[in-house]
């Protein structure tokens, strides 16, 4: 028998609740993943909270504009796990949660009790994700990891360096963000065979092997044989003429793909004499020769302006898009229309602006609970996890944990 859809209004991951404790952008942007399918995210904080809090600007301490959109749909409970009170709570958690995901290095997590074998004594069928920087089979487990330093070893910043003369870095936490998207998707697998009966398990997700691998799939190639059929990389995507091009009056993506959509182009710009060179004909032959026909657009595209070039490329289905900075794509005209940048008010920030999942289930996107200020929901938590109040005001006292006053949303 098949489920009505909407008894899942809050997503199709309503009834899983995650023990949250991972920091900064990775393992929270996987957790804001889950909570934003439906998933009841327990976010465990210390005293100071989540560093990406305080960046700023902010309106108050705490509530910084890169935390308030990372944190969605989650609730804060904030414990002093080097206590053995506070570790007591969070075990209770554990005890009542489907999954556990931490990006602490391993070896920390082990020292404060929270290894896989030690979290599988609480909880035998639970899922327990650890987002680490190097898989713990190899030389480098254990080391200290961030994103520049992925970007690094990956071969993602040496790419830059084959295309442009020196490597460097991505302006964007790319490998956090992989990594993060791999978290999501493994922690939703495994709690589809542990929902099929299948039990609780270890799932580890390394930010290099995960970031090589994403590099990989188009740049192994000729490499993927063995001896290698010529030099590793994907000629395309690795040409210095791929960019955006100048226009007569700013810069576009014009990227003809087809043999119709390079037809086109030739005919647009006069150039019918490049219809039938052999060079160009079908695709693969034109990746073979992509500096020169590239080239071609680089010279043709200040010609006509942005408009121009989108107006003939949207009339013949040419791949096209204005370069637009950060400023124009909060102002995009599709983004607007979806509704991907929606207002909100939060009980203690005031207005913003929520940049909503990009994911369309049965039932729309739902922002269920602002950014939690730090410490927001322990006590509700506790007490759904069976603490009277009397204890909670022990703990409170002692500094195991810390509770600020609850606020109406």
């Amino acid at each position: 028998m098949k489920t009505d859809p909407s008894s899942f209004k809050n997503g199709p991951l309503q009834g899983v609740r995650i023990i949250d404790a991972t920091t900064v952008v990775l393992g929270p942007y996987a957790t804001r993943i889950l909570a934003d399918m439906g998933a009841e995210v327990i976010k465990i904080e210390t005293s100071s909270g989540d560093q990406t809090r305080h960046y700023k600007p902010l309106r108050h301490e705490g509530m910084a504009g890169y935390f308030i959109n990372l944190n969605r749909n989650k609730r804060s409970v904030s414990l002093d796990l080097k206590s053995p009170e506070g570790m007591e709570v969070l075990k209770r958690l554990l005890k009542g949660a489907n999954a556990f995901i931490h990006n602490m290095r391993q070896q920390a997590a082990d020292r404060l009790g929270l290894g896989y074998e030690a979290v599988r004594a609480l909880n035998p069928d639970i899922v327990y994700c650890a987002a680490v920087g190097f898989g713990s089979a190899g030389p480098y487990s254990g080391r200290a990891a961030y994103d520049d330093v992925i970007q690094a070893g990956s071969g993602i910043a040496g790419l830059f360096a084959q295309v442009h003369g020196q490597p460097m870095f991505a302006p964007t936490v790319l490998c956090d963000k992989i990594t993060g998207h791999t978290v999501a998707y493994a922690v939703v697998a495994a709690l589809l065979q542990q929902a099929k009966g299948g039990g609780g398990q270890a799932v580890e997700v390394p930010m290099l092997e995960t970031s090589a691998e994403f590099a990989l799939v188009e740049h192994l190639h000729a490499a993927t044989f063995d001896p290698p059929l010529g030099e590793i990389g994907f000629k395309r995507v690795m040409s210095k003429f791929r960019k955006p091009y100048r226009t007569r009056d700013g810069f576009m993506c014009i990227l003809p793909y087809s043999d119709s959509n390079w037809a086109d182009f030739f005919r647009f710009t006069g150039r019918t004499e490049l219809l039938d060179d052999e060079r160009f004909r079908v695709l693969a032959d034109r990746v073979q020769h992509i500096d020169e026909l590239y080239a071609v657009v680089e010279k043709e595209a200040p010609r006509f302006t942005n408009a121009e070039w989108e107006a003939f490329c949207n009339r013949v289905s040419i791949p096209c898009m204005p370069v637009r900075d950060l400023e124009g794509v909060l102002q995009d005209e599709h983004l607007q229309a979806v509704g991907m940048f929606q207002p909100a008010t939060h009980p203690t920030e005031g207005d913003y602006r929520v940049v909503r999942s990009p994911v369309q289930f049965a039932e729309p996107f739902r922002l269920r609970h602002h950014a939690p200020r730090l410490g927001q929901d322990t006590i509700n938590v506790m007490r759904d996890a069976g603490y009277s109040d009397a204890e909670i005001d022990s703990l409170v006292a002692k500094g195991a944990v810390l509770a600020a006053p609850p606020v109406a949303e």
